[in-house]
Formats: structure tokens, sequence, C-alpha cells
């Protein structure tokens, strides 16, 4: 009879499970154990979209779901024809696990609740064997021959016949130190999802207050992107912010987070075709009072700031609007310009861009280019998505994929 073979997966959060369970799934004769360096499993699961866990997200074309990926997609695009969205609904459902689309496409177990998530994972890691080591944070690993060995804080040494590294994104460029040891490349950890701080600006007194579609501009750089916006009480956050810091992740920490952003309240418009409209807008509301209601459905608080910061009285009827005072409205409804000194991680879903180089990545297979019987997946590949969905969509198509190459080696 064949030896059992061994694979020690490094990470207890969402690739290192998914990466352990269908290893062991898939063959009996694997012996596979996670090591954990802290005493908690699945924690980003856990918080994650609220304590609901975001799954994946409902984007089931790969040419489309590559898209929201700001770093890793041409990667991206040979992962997930081997597990991609479609995959990962069946994988859950199969063990009983039903997801639900909301309506910005973020998909949620039908509990709405993160700890089903996790019970789906710990069921599966427990039928199949996998050992669980907690508190056991890895020091090195190096090759020996046909084995990986890992050295543990407190003197401990492990030896596998694969090793699976699932520990998820670093913040600082020095913690990936062990595993430049093996000669893999970093590319620089910078924060990626985080909003925009804007202390002492007047807007943060309309904190609470949200638009269902802006436009939000870097000034000096190509960087936009429109969706909902959210003033809160130290700046601005929602989807239109957080998708923004993704994509300019890299920019904006160049930056060192201090720079100018132009956000147009009416994504419908841009400042030349409101001020075509706007003669229509003064002729059919010319007695009204123009703090009253306004034409574009924007929140009544945001409409008095935004009169306000044109130096306008409410109390004015349309049709006696100075132009002075009506061209500065139309510039701050279509691009008024902010100030953003600093950011704040968003919630507990932090995360990194950067991690091990993909060109030292083998997309079919996980395995590292360099160190045989080594893979990666998740977090720690810098690859990152726009929302917590499409990160753990990575996650679990990286750990599947790690899993399958560890099981046919392995048979």
């Amino acid at each position: 009879m064949k030896k059992k073979q061994t694979l020690i997966v490094i990470g207890g959060g969402a690739a290192g499970f998914f990466c352990a369970v269908n290893a062991a799934g898939a063959n009996p004769n694997l012996k596979v154990t996670i090591v954990e360096k802290t005493s908690k499993l699945l924690s980003k699961v856990r918080v994650s979209g609220g304590g609901r866990c975001n799954v994946t997200h409902a984007c089931f074309e790969i040419s489309n779901l590559v898209k929201r990926y700001p770093r890793g997609a041409n990667f991206l695009k040979k992962t997930f024809h081997q597990f991609n969205t479609t995959h990962c609904v069946k994988w859950f459902e199969d063990r009983g696990v039903k997801l639900k689309t909301e309506a910005d496409g973020r998909m949620f177990s039908i509990t709405d609740n993160s700890q089903t998530i996790i019970d789906c994972l710990l069921r599966e890691a427990d039928k199949f064997g996998v050992e669980v080591l907690m508190n056991a944070d890895v020091k090195s690993v190096r090759q020996e021959g046909e084995t990986v060995r890992l050295e543990l804080a407190g003197l401990r040494s492990l030896a596998a016949d694969y090793v699976c590294v699932a520990c998820g994104g670093y913040p600082k460029s020095s913690m990936f130190d062990w595993l430049k040891a093996l000669g893999h490349t970093i590319e620089e950890p910078v924060p990626s999802l985080f909003t925009f701080n804007m202390p002492g600006n007047a807007i943060t007194k309309l904190m609470g207050v949200s638009v269902e579609k802006a436009t939000v501009k870097i000034v000096g750089s190509k960087l936009s992107d429109e969706g909902p916006l959210l003033i809160t009480h130290w700046g601005m956050s929602g989807p239109a912010i957080l998708k923004l810091s993704a994509w300019g992740a890299r920019e904006l920490a160049n930056r060192n987070y201090h720079f100018n952003i132009l956000i147009n309240w009416l994504s419908n418009y841009n400042e030349q075709s409101l001020r075509e409209e706007w003669q229509l807008l003064r002729n059919e509301k010319s007695a009204q009072k123009i703090g009253n209601r306004n034409p574009f459905n924007l929140p009544t608080r945001l409409w008095i700031y935004l009169l306000n910061e044109s130096g306008i009285n409410e109390e004015i009827r349309w049709a006696d609007l100075p132009g002075k005072e009506q061209n500065r409205l139309i510039k701050n409804l279509t691009a008024q310009e902010f100030e953003v000194k600093g950011k704040t991680t968003f919630k507990e879903e932090f995360v990194t861009c950067g991690g091990i180089k993909l060109t030292e990545v083998d997309a079919n297979t996980m395995e590292s280019r360099l160190v045989p019987h080594l893979f990666f997946a998740g977090e720690i590949l810098d690859v990152d998505g726009v929302t917590g969905g499409f990160n753990f969509q990575h996650a679990w198509t990286s750990g599947w994929i790690a899993a399958k190459a560890i099981t046919q080696l392995s048979e």
C-alpha cells in the first residue's frame, strides 16, 4: 500500500479551509493539517458582510468577473475557468448551504448568518479528518529533499510532502520575509478598500446622508468611479469610494492619502448638460422658493448644504437666482471639489493589495514556480477585488485549484 502523504495548509481562513477540505475529500490517502497562528478560525468569514459573510458576487461571466479585480485580472482569467462563481454556488448548495442574491449582487447564505458558512467548512473538515493546530505561528519554510519543513514558534517543527500557504495578506513588507527567504518576490503591500477622511470639512455635518448614484474622480489622475456614496462623520464612504480606493490603492498610497476629489452629485448630468437644462428648470419653478424642493431628488439636507456652499439664500425664488450664484451651484452639483487627508480602514474587512508576485505562481495549479510542492491560495497572492465577495471568490477558487493539483500529485 502506498505511503500516506501529508499536506500542511498554513492559515485557517477561507482559502486555507477550502484547500484543506477539498484535498482531504478528494484523496482519503492524504493526511491534511491546518496550522493557524491565532486562536480563531475563519475570522474574516465571521465578520464580513456585517456578520452575514458575502460568500461571492452574482457575476457569472468570467469576462465580467475579472473586471472586478484591480490587480490580478490576467491571472484570474485562467483560474476562473477551473472554478468560478457558478461552481462556488453549487459547492455550497451540494453541502446544504443555499445562497441568495441581493439587489447589489452580493450573495449570502439564506440564513443571513456567517456561522452557516463556518459550520459548513468545519463539518467538511471533521468529515474528512482534517487536523487543526491552533496558536501555531510559522517562522520559516524550507525545502529538504522531497519534503517541505516548517519551523514554528516555540521550537516546534513539522514536515510535509506538500504545503499550501493561505495565511492572508500582510500590511508590512517585512512580514513576508519568511517567504522571501524561499526566493519569492513580494509586491509591496498597501491598504485597499478604505474610506476617505475629510477632517474639519463642513460636509461631515451631513453624516448619514447618502446619494444613490454619484461619480467620484481623483484630481490629477484617470481614476474615477460611480455608485452609492455615504457621508460619514469623518468624510466619505459607500461603494463609490471603496471601489475607487481599491483601484487607486497604489497611487493613493504614493500620495500619502492626501489628494483632492471631484464629486458629481448628479451622475446623469455633466456641467454642460445641466447648464442646458437649467433654463427649463427656472421657467418651470420660477415662483417657487429654491430651498423648498430640489428637482434632482437629492436628500434635502444635501441640497440645502449645496445652496449654502454656493452662496444662495434658500428663501430666494428660482426666477430671482443671480447668474453668478447659479453658475456656482451648477459647478457644485457636477464637480464639487474636496480635499482628502487620510483614510480609515473599512470596518473589519481589511484588504491589502500586494503579496506574492503572480508570475512566480502557476495559475493552473497554484504551485510555486520556484519551490516544488509549495502552493499559494487567497490574499497572500497579489490579487484583490473591489469588495469582499470578490475577495472570497478568489479565496475559494485558488484554494480549490491548489487542492486539485495536490490531490493529483499525491495519488
